[in-house]
């Protein structure tokens, strides 16, 4: 059994991500995006998609990157619909309920 880098849980199920040549073992998707996935500028959360850079900073969508003072970003969902796909162009990542800061 190996021991997840996040949380310390020896697992048997356990799993390795190698990124940048680095060997790093997890026992859930939810301790490697904790540890791998880089962090919106704006508002702290995990991007776990594709998310958008400017200047070296992530940010998850163009609203928070906007907000950040970046213009001309379009998340790619915004800018062509893809098939079995519901239209995301009202969504907010910053009203969850579960967010303490709003943009």
């Amino acid at each position: 059994m190996k021991t997840c880098e996040t949380c310390g849980n020896e697992y048997d199920k356990s799993f390795e991500i190698i990124k940048d040549g680095t060997s790093h073992v997890f026992d859930s998707f939810e301790c490697a995006i904790q540890a791998l996935a880089p962090t919106c500028e704006h508002c702290q959360c995990r991007i776990i998609g594709h998310g958008l850079e400017a200047n070296g900073v992530m940010y998850c969508c163009d609203h928070c990157a906007e907000a950040s003072g970046v213009k001309g970003l379009r998340d790619q969902q915004r800018k062509r619909k893809r098939p079995g796909r519901s239209d995301r162009s009202g969504f907010d990542c910053c009203s969850r309920e579960s967010k303490a800061q709003s943009c």
